[in-house]
């Protein structure tokens, strides 16, 4: 089963929480604190593998979740970082923010990496907090939360060459005989429902990958037919070959087939236009196609070359497989987005965000509910166990504005304050 898109939960892992212990051995004067950093929690790596070819995998599997860090102990011991969690993807996965929309990685290429979700880091113990002022201090962090995103993975195949056109225009039956592919050929639209690839190899030795594309009909690009499911692999080929069949069996005008399916690639995406085009006028061994042929090159005029083929019986693939190798060899890579022309970073694209700080809403009974990342980071890393890690957290609030904030509001003294499930008093 082909699957070139789907929807999963990525979860970076917790930092180790840090510790509050003190030294107490016997004849250690002075041992002061003595509490261990927690570890590092686990990134979720995405890793290209060449030999897969499709999303499968993932449709059985959708919750990917790294491990924690370890907490750390007494004697300023540690706890040991957790092994990045590797997940293994074919190439052409393109990895976006569900709720964003924005592209978090584009992975072309075998061995290239990218962290989807960062782990968190590991909470600091006692003994990192200790000063002249307050030389033993029962105050440690929890552990750092990892990141967590719904992500949608996007599947576009790695072909220089597409076919398109209309169902049954004969685009799998021209990559049967031109390559060693073998997709399935029949007389009924949609015979193929998942793209096809196959190595082509020119008599000169050049070679090329053909992808054969599920035919496209009218409103392909909103949806109708197979059409917007498989658009998105046209958009990585360097070269777009456009299969007429010229025999018009069907009742089609030849010429309002090749309009309409430019249109349908036109709407989808504009940058598909940049792309050469190669059109194929096959079927030539049918009874009316050499009087179609003509009247179809009075239409699309001078400037559009078109090459009269028939893959049944191979006449004139040599010259048209010589052409398309050419244009393969001088047409550049086309990126998916403009962002993607940054070639930091081996075009594994990160989407770094500066989230406000915080923001301060009010809820129908009267409360203040205060929302963002960084302030529900700090809270999540605060043990509310111990008076001193409240009093930091207080602290930390005032730094970041929340209290002058609140007062803005009209807070009062009393009134209730909400962070993430948990209520406050504020107080003057």
């Amino acid at each position: 089963m082909f699957v070139d898109q789907v929807k999963i939960y990525v979860k970076g892992g917790d930092g180790g929480d840090g510790m509050v212990a003190f030294r107490r051995e016997k004849y250690v004067p002075k041992g002061g604190p003595a509490g261990g950093d927690g570890g590092q929690g686990a990134n979720v790596i995405f890793l290209v593998e060449e030999g897969l070819r499709t999303l499968m995998d993932f449709r059985y599997q959708r919750h990917f979740k790294a491990p924690k860090g370890e907490n750390g102990m007494s004697k300023n011991q540690h706890g040991r970082g957790a092994s990045d969690m590797i997940v293994k993807v074919p190439p052409g996965t393109v990895v976006k923010d569900e709720a964003s929309g924005e592209i978090i990685a584009d992975l072309t290429e075998h061995g290239q990496q990218a962290v989807i979700a960062k782990g968190g880091r590991g909470g600091r113990g006692n003994s990192r907090f200790a000063t002249p002022a307050n030389p033993a201090p029962e105050l440690s962090e929890k552990g750092e939360p990892g990141q967590e995103k719904n992500i949608i993975m996007e599947l576009k195949l790695l072909a220089d060459v597409g076919l398109v056109g209309f169902p049954s225009v004969g685009k799998s039956t021209l990559l049967s005989v031109v390559s060693a592919a073998k997709p399935k050929i029949a007389e009924y639209h949609f015979t193929t429902i998942a793209p096809n690839l196959g190595m082509v190899e020119t008599e000169d030795n050049r070679t090329f990958v053909m992808a054969d594309l599920p035919g496209l009909i009218e409103g392909a690009h909103e949806g109708v037919g197979l059409g917007h499911q498989f658009l998105r692999h046209i958009e990585r080929t360097r070269v777009i070959v456009h299969v007429v069949d010229m025999s018009a069996l069907e009742g089609r005008d030849p010429y309002e087939d090749y309009l309409t399916i430019n249109n349908e690639l036109k709407e989808y995406n504009l940058r598909l236009t940049e792309r050469p085009q190669v059109v194929v006028a096959n079927k030539m061994d049918m009874p009316d196609s050499e009087e179609n042929l003509k009247k179809f090159k009075e239409q699309v005029g001078d400037d559009v070359k078109v090459f009269p083929v028939s893959a049944i019986s191979r006449q004139g693939l040599k010259e048209l497989l010589y052409t398309v190798a050419d244009l393969v060899e001088s047409t550049p890579e086309f990126p998916l987005n403009e962002a993607e022309k940054d070639e930091t970073v081996n075009r594994v694209l990160y989407k770094h965000e500066e989230a406000e700080k915080f923001e301060i809403t009010r809820d129908p009974d009267g409360s203040f509910v205060i929302t963002g990342d960084s302030l529900e980071r700090l809270f999540k890393m605060t043990d509310f166990s111990r008076e001193e890690s409240i009093r930091r957290f207080a602290r930390q609030m005032r730094a970041m504005g929340i209290d002058e904030a609140l007062r803005q509001k009209g807070a009062k003294n009393g009134d209730t304050v909400k962070i993430i499930e948990f209520e406050f008093d504020f107080v003057e």
